[in-house]
């Protein structure tokens, strides 16, 4: 649900639209195999009381990837911050988003495949070790800073295969 341009409130075209997505696995329709694994991961994580581990989720244009994101923290009981990779243009813009999510949070990235390399190398320690290191200062006198991350779920969503 957006807001409209015109009115600063939700309409109910904007209410319904968001009521057509499927808000549980048991509304999903298709994909039942990947269906059946994603609960077997997801209650295994429940029972293990941790976080989820990454997922990439590949597929043409309109397969339903970003609503099965959406499902996913459903179904993990937590919040999702939903962006794509274009959106994502310097490393300052990742590290803003990664500073906001609390632990357990899902950060959806659409077309993760179209983001910019740099970015890309900030993102996996991040993703690997819940840890950002910031550089502060130019020159012989800049140093390194650690910022510590709460355990959080990346699900990336491509269209690319193996690029």
């Amino acid at each position: 649900m957006t807001k409209s341009i015109l009115t600063p409130t939700t309409t109910p075209h904007d209410a319904k639209e968001k009521s057509l997505r499927p808000t549980s696995f048991d509304d999903y329709i298709g994909q039942e195999k990947n269906l059946e694994k994603l609960k077997v991961f997801i209650e295994a994580t429940k029972i293990r009381d941790d976080h989820l581990d990454h997922v990439l989720l590949y597929g043409p244009p309109g397969l339903g990837k970003t609503t099965l994101a959406q499902i996913i923290a459903y179904e993990m009981g937590v919040n999702i911050k939903i962006t794509s990779g274009p959106a994502i243009e310097r490393t300052g813009d990742l590290a803003a988003i990664l500073s906001s999510l609390k632990e357990r949070d899902v950060l959806f990235i659409d077309e993760i495949h179209r983001l910019n390399r740099t970015v890309e190398e900030v993102l996996y320690p991040a993703m690997e070790d819940y840890a950002l290191d910031i550089m502060i200062g130019k020159g012989p006198s800049a140093r390194s800073v650690r910022l510590d991350l709460p355990h959080f779920t990346l699900i990336g969503a491509t269209t690319r295969a193996g690029d």
